[in-house]
């Protein structure tokens, strides 16, 4: 290795290149730079973390084996808890868009992890970086690996990290629609099938409805988890275990286990864990039934907000910001648009990790790293969207109690609730004269003496919150 003072020249076997003399890594991850300046994006932090567990996991395995040396071992596993501490985060520096199934990230932490440790080794002396001696990027930090079976794995691995935080915030959305549904038990509206006037129900009913559905949600992301603790590592190139020592695989997942906290287990068939991202787009697909649902929600709470003056204005959103630049006073249900538009980004992202799950060949899926990415954005963005609304909107939420009684008794729909009093025929009449005369159905029974308006909404109330009439 040669070196000037803004680089050093470092070479590989396609030859020599320049590498900024101040970087930890090294020279495969400065070609990596220069072939995909795509997106401007680097990895993911969880992905790189989870990415230099597997490397501390390794040297645990290896060493164990007496394959690693015990005091090149602990400067590996060193470098990497400094890493995993938060130092030299910048140094992880490859697009995420990058081809070769993720080869380019796997020696991104090969040669960052190795030039950390070389000069710890050396007593600080960074002219170290470069010289992968004693240990090298390839033959011992990356021992007994392969891209094939480390990327897959730290994809796993970063999903595991997210999913709690996902999971968490739905749970708190699902919490706050139950909390207002419990609150509003009691005030009765008009239900609205076809968008047109329907039965009566209760807002209270309407909001539990959206806790349920989201907590259902919930339960098919917890699915996802104990597919995702089934890893390949271990299968090196092509799930063959090519150059592992032995009982590698087994040894790396406890160390991984322990490092995780989660019940990391070898997988049945190690070949399988890096053709097949299946589990991944298990998990795909859970999100993307949650954004669906969360659209939905979002679309109705929108509509329930809508006004004040002219439209539905059941409920009342806190403002949060000045709705227009040239309507004063406008204010707008914003957070539930953000929200509607993350969702929308979602179901793209979820497209695309479908295609890229079935474009595996053979005994490699190598477009894992767009899939990581595609992943990881989903999960980090639904995880923001959903606290930020729940935060901002739905706590502060109000019931229009006076609105819902007004559009209520001025339901046509209400002449349902005599069909089993009063017959069908009888109830259409009732309805027919409502049209006609713009007199409510509650005063059309009063004034025929066939009850009274007290009656009535017990009626309406028994009909709303039971449905039992």
């Amino acid at each position: 290795m040669s070196e000037t003072s803004a680089f050093r020249i470092e070479k590989d076997s396609l030859g020599e290149f320049r590498v900024p003399a101040a970087a930890w890594y090294g020279v495969q991850t400065a070609r990596a730079i220069d072939n995909f300046p795509i997106s401007g994006r680097g990895p993911d932090i969880d992905f790189v973390k989870a990415h230099v567990m597997i490397k501390h996991a390794a040297a645990s395995a290896n060493a164990r084996s007496g394959w690693l040396k015990p005091e090149l071992a602990q400067a590996i596993q060193h470098a990497c808890e400094r890493i995993l501490n938060g130092e030299f985060l910048d140094q992880f520096v490859v697009d995420r868009f990058q081809a070769g199934a993720g080869t380019s990230h796997n020696m991104n932490s090969n040669e960052v992890i190795a030039n950390i440790a070389n000069v710890t080794l050396s007593n600080g002396d960074e002219s170290s970086k470069g010289v992968y001696s004693p240990i090298h990027p390839n033959d011992h930090v990356n021992m007994g690996q392969s891209t094939n079976d480390t990327i897959p794995t730290a994809i796993r691995l970063t999903a595991l990290k997210k999913l709690p935080r996902l999971i968490k915030a739905v749970r708190r959305m699902a919490d706050e629609y139950k909390a207002i549904g419990l609150r509003e038990e009691n005030t009765v509206k008009s239900g609205r099938t076809h968008l047109q006037d329907a039965v009566p129900t209760t807002i209270g009913r309407e909001f539990m409805a959206y806790a349920f559905t989201l907590n259902r949600c919930i339960r098919s992301l917890e699915a996802c988890h104990s597919p995702l603790c089934e890893i390949g590592l271990g299968g090196s190139a092509a799930g063959t275990g090519l150059n592992t020592c032995p009982d590698y695989a087994k040894n790396a997942a406890a160390a991984l286990a322990e490092l995780t906290g989660e019940p990391i287990r070898t997988a049945g068939d190690l070949a399988a864990q890096m053709q097949s991202m299946t589990d991944i787009q298990q998990l795909s697909n859970a999100i993307r039934a949650l954004a669906l649902e969360l659209t939905r929600i979002s679309n109705d709470m929108r509509l329930l907000a809508s006004g004040p003056r002219t439209g539905l204005g059941e409920i009342h959103l806190p403002p949060v910001q000045p709705g227009s630049s040239i309507m004063p006073g406008k204010v707008n249900p914003v957070m539930f648009e953000m929200l509607n538009q993350v969702c929308f980004q979602i179901l793209g992202q979820d497209a695309a990790i479908a295609f890229m799950t079935q474009a595996g060949q053979l005994e490699l899926n190598v477009m894992m790293p767009a899939m990581g990415s595609a992943l990881f954005d989903m999960m980090d963005w639904l995880t923001q969207a959903i606290q930020a609304a729940t935060d901002k909107n739905l706590r502060g939420l109000t019931v229009n109690r006076e609105r819902c009684a007004e559009f209520l008794h001025s339901s046509v729909g209400l002449a349902t609730l005599l069909n089993k009093q009063l017959g069908y025929a009888k109830a259409a009449e009732i309805a027919k004269e409502s049209e006609k005369t713009g007199l409510t159905v509650r005063q059309i029974v009063a004034q025929h003496n066939l009850m009274s308006e007290s009656e009535f909404d017990a009626l309406v109330l028994q009909a709303a919150k039971e449905g039992n009439l």
